[in-house]
């Protein structure tokens, strides 16, 4: 016997050791996958907003170029009406000239009547021409005008164009400190985690109706409750008050701002149930996750830090129908995760 215990000592497996360690390090690998999804969901709708603002930025330069543009063709419209007008003054200058050389020769052969009928036509030449020179100044003040404007739309068009140029470099500024919080909030919520999974295996010892499955501790449901019941047993209880005090101690240095919260999940397995107090699986899943929660609760975890959620028998191990399937199947998984 004393050399059969001796050589029990000296074979030790490295195996279980190598798993749990690879275990581990495909779960840190898995949840940081995780976070950097949420962050860039984040910052996905982070972006959005701005890409609306930019959007609208991007509407109002459009609407401003469209103006700038009709405001250019209507000074191009009044530049050909100012050349027209001074076209025709030049014209009644010229006849003006005419008309006066004509009045001078006749004025020298004394010929009244002619005399006083250029007069009139004249007259009637300068008044043309009062009428031309008044509009040409009213077509000038036009397009002083519109220069004016169209100076304000180049100015109103630069400060838009410069806004616009100043909000992407924000939301590329914004999109790179986001990242960086992410990281850093990832990695410090992985640093705790992994801790506590080092505590609580501590704490749990090598028990195989609880074991790690990816980032989530696995209990069998017989730890805590009787079949097709939903009440917390002694012996449940007795585990669940270990579980309480470290991750309490590990609450407690946790920084206040770290978005943590523990997510308790009740899973059946798929054989029907239909009682008075649990019409179907979905409800006894779903209580045996609260019972869990109220007793942690009442251990001091904080209610803003613990969520209850019911799975029925939809998310399941083991797709065997056996009854080793169905006592796999049956569960309590804690996660710790962000809010």
């Amino acid at each position: 016997m004393a050399l059969s215990r001796a050589h029990r000592r000296e074979d030790v497996n490295f195996w279980p050791g190598f798993v749990d360690a690879l275990s581990t390090m495909l779960i840190g690998i898995v949840f940081l996958l995780t976070v950097f999804v949420l962050g860039q969901f984040f910052l996905s709708q982070e972006l959005t907003g701005k890409d609306t603002a930019l959007e609208r930025l991007n509407k109002q330069i459009s609407e401003l170029t469209d103006l700038l543009a009709l405001e250019r063709s209507s000074n191009r419209q009044a530049q050909e009406s100012l050349q027209l007008m001074q076209s025709t003054l030049a014209q009644t200058q010229g006849e003006r000239s005419r008309l006066q050389g004509l009045l001078d020769t006749q004025q020298n052969g004394n010929a009244g009547a002619q005399f006083a009928e250029t007069q009139k036509a004249l007259e009637n030449e300068k008044q043309l021409s009062a009428r031309a020179q008044a509009s040409v100044d009213l077509v000038n003040q036009q397009i002083a005008a519109m220069r004016r404007q169209l100076a304000a739309l180049e100015e109103a068009l630069a400060a838009s164009e410069a806004k616009d140029r100043d909000s992407q470099t924000r939301i590329a500024d914004l999109g790179s400190r986001l990242n960086v919080a992410l990281a850093q909030r990832v990695q410090e919520l992985a640093r705790y985690r992994s801790d506590f999974f080092g505590r609580l295996r501590q704490v749990l010892g090598t028990r195989p109706d609880i074991r790690t499955v990816g980032d989530r501790f696995v209990f069998q449901s017989e730890i805590f409750f009787d079949a097709g019941q939903a009440v917390l047993k002694p012996e449940g209880q007795a585990e669940l008050d270990k579980f309480a005090t470290v991750l309490l101690d590990l609450a407690r240095e946790m920084p206040p701002d770290l978005p943590w919260i523990l997510r308790v999940d009740g899973h059946t397995d798929n054989r029907p149930i239909k009682t008075a107090q649990f019409p179907s699986n979905w409800y006894l899943s779903a209580a045996r996750a609260i019972a869990v929660v109220e007793y942690l609760m009442s251990r001091g975890l904080p209610n803003d830090r613990v969520a209850a959620t019911g799975f029925g028998e939809y998310q399941p191990l083991d797709l065997a129908n056996t009854d080793e399937a169905h006592r796999r199947n049956r569960r309590i998984e804690f996660k710790i995760t962000e809010r």
